[in-house]
């Protein structure tokens, strides 16, 4: 019977002699334990060192993981994660320390400004060469842009609203209108006017009823607001100085308008109606009513006959005013819209609606003045 206390284990089974089993309390023999262990209590033995199994990758004669004291002691135990870094505040300025300035934004002009140049030069060179040609020619150039205007207002306003003025009637009546005052006069523009605005109204009595009062609405707008308006500058051309009169008319136009982009790009801080146009101020207003006047006392000492520069003064406040409001008038338009331009056929400009906005509304100003201070002749 083998001696089951821990105190006195069995020679036989200390030495290692064959025995009937094993002895509860004998120390195995192996390289970690020697003659004094297997003589001492368990309670004062130290602990054997266990091999990492699961660091060793499962192989327990491998001796990489008893090299790793800090591996886990069990199979299925996963080592602590390392306590994270503490979270740095940031760094609060100092409030005496003087902040860096931040860097000064370059102002855009926000089109294509090399484009803008080309196109106008070449429209311009279309209408000077077309102008002291031949005034049938010039008429045929406004009858062209009224009708090329009427298609850009009627399709943006059948894009965005909805709104089907026929286009038809306004084409056909437009370009009529145009030649009518220049062969008639005003008389003859009016009659015309009238004219179109009935083709309108029976135009439109061939399509379903939804929607005709609008329709027609905005079909007489738009004959008043393009063909009608661009008449005055055929009315013009009727005088004997008739280039000259409307060489200046477009000459203060767009010195108006550059004037206004000018000073107002430049110095321009105090907005002139931010809620129609952000983009104009009262600095650019006060650019365009000086360079018009300024080009309107030269326009008419040089170009016109009889003329005085007093007279030109008077006549360059008035585009200035007339023209920025006509600008205003199609920035609401367009605003109504929800669009930037009326139409991509001059590159740098928009259509031709964004270069008639300021003309149109100044033509019957410009030629009003003209014949009050010279006539009609």
């Amino acid at each position: 019977m083998n001696d089951t206390s821990w105190g006195a284990p069995s020679r036989a089974g200390y030495w290692g002699a064959p025995d009937q089993g094993p002895v509860q309390g004998a120390a195995p023999a192996g390289p970690a334990y020697d003659a004094q262990d297997a003589l001492t209590p368990p309670e004062t033995q130290p602990m054997p060192i266990v091999p990492d199994v699961a660091a060793s990758g499962g192989h327990q004669d491998d001796d990489r993981g008893a090299a790793q004291p800090s591996g886990p002691l069990f199979r299925d135990e996963t080592p602590p994660a390392p306590p994270a870094p503490p979270a740095q505040k940031p760094q609060e300025p100092m409030t005496g320390a003087p902040q860096p300035a931040p860097a000064p934004q370059k102002k855009s002009a926000g089109r294509d400004l090399g484009a803008a140049i080309g196109v106008g030069v070449g429209l311009g060179a279309v209408i000077i060469a077309s102008l002291f040609i031949e005034k049938a020619v010039f008429v045929g150039v406004i009858a062209v842009a009224v009708v090329v205007g009427l298609w850009e207002l009627t399709s943006r306003l059948e894009e965005r609203k909805g709104i089907k003025a026929p286009l038809v009637p306004l084409a056909v009546g437009g370009a009529a209108m145009v030649v009518a005052g220049y062969v008639r006069g005003a008389e003859g523009a009016w009659v015309a006017m009238a004219l179109t605005a009935l083709a309108v109204l029976v135009w439109r009595m061939t399509e379903p009823p939804e929607g005709y009062l609008k329709d027609v609405t905005a079909g007489v707008f738009a004959a008043f607001y393009v063909p009608f308006l661009a008449t005055f500058v055929a009315l013009m051309l009727t005088a004997d100085d008739g280039p000259q009169r409307v060489l200046t008319f477009l000459i203060l136009t767009v010195v108006s308008d550059t004037g206004a982009y000018a000073i107002g790009w430049r110095f321009g801080k105090h907005k002139l109606a931010p809620r129609i146009s952000p983009g104009k101020t009262r600095e650019g207003l006060l650019g365009a009513v000086t360079f018009a006047m300024a080009a309107g006392a030269l326009c008419m000492h040089f170009l016109i006959d009889d003329g005085t520069w007093w007279q030109g003064l008077l006549i360059g406040f008035a585009v200035a005013v007339s023209a920025t409001l006509g600008d205003l008038g199609e920035s609401m338009i367009k605003r109504d819209l929800g669009i930037k331009d009326m139409g991509t056929l001059l590159p740098g400009h928009g259509g031709i609606m964004d270069r008639l906005d300021s003309l149109l509304p100044t033509a019957p100003v410009v030629w009003l003045l003209f014949v009050a201070f010279l006539g009609s002749g």
